[in-house]
């Protein structure tokens, strides 16, 4: 089923931003694992693994934040806690950087410890170690809404990219409506993440605050990614790549 696009979509020609953006979205998926996922004829363990980092990935980033939540729960120590999540952050990335490995998400997740910490030790409130998470969460989701609302959802320029589409799924208008509604769970993601959490931060509960960012990561993650490509994939058995 194809559907006209609007008057400054039908010269065939798309504009140059989102091509670059669905470029360097794609590219990145794919560099992430994503793209053996794509091509994969079945969710095994080991493709969803891979998309998601590996089982190194996922220590990574799990550990330090697992680490604070029982540091700070048994001593009540905010510079010892931040301390040893800090450093678990900084030995993961220093081992990547001996075994010169790909470094760019242990040095991510360093950054972003070592910024969270430095936030809660200079206000002295350890709830804060959390806000660039609350940030971040909140960036994701306004990217994701405003992508839907002019009608290029992340999710599709990702999947036209991986699936070796472009933008042409734009021209299918099932396509654009189901990229739309995956997009929006994604958005949803992020919101459910800040609505269980704020309300934790702003009543100062460190300790259900460092949980549920635990609950709600790879836990929430996982289950929709493997939804999605569920989705994307039947989505291109049914409906043949645009022309």
């Amino acid at each position: 089923m194809t559907e006209k696009l609007p008057d400054d979509r039908k010269t065939g020609t798309e504009p140059d931003a989102a091509e670059t953006i669905a470029a360097a979205l794609g590219s990145a998926a794919a560099r992430s694992g994503l793209g053996a996922l794509a091509q994969a004829d079945q969710p095994n363990g080991k493709v969803l693994l891979e998309a998601m980092g590996g089982i190194r990935g996922i220590v990574e980033a799990i550990l330090p934040g697992l680490l604070f939540l029982i540091g700070y729960t048994l001593t009540e120590n905010l510079p010892l806690s931040l301390a040893v999540s800090v450093g678990v952050a900084a030995i993961f990335t220093a081992v990547r950087l001996m075994q010169r490995t790909p470094v760019t998400s242990a040095l991510g997740g360093l950054v972003a410890a070592g910024a969270s910490a430095a936030l809660a030790l200079m206000t002295n409130r350890p709830e804060d170690n959390f806000v660039l998470g609350f940030i971040t969460n909140g960036v994701y989701a306004t990217a994701l809404l405003i992508s839907v609302a002019v009608r290029w959802p992340i999710v599709g320029l990702i999947a036209g990219y991986l699936m070796n589409e472009g933008t042409a799924w734009r021209r299918v208008a099932l396509k654009r409506r189901v990229f739309a509604v995956l997009t929006l769970c994604w958005a949803g993601m992020f919101l459910l993440r800040l609505g269980v959490q704020l309300p934790l931060y702003l009543a100062g509960n460190v300790e259900w605050l460092a949980a549920t960012k635990l609950i709600m990561g790879i836990p929430l993650y996982a289950p929709l990614l493997i939804v999605t490509w569920l989705v994307v994939r039947a989505l291109y058995r049914k409906v043949p790549a645009a022309s």
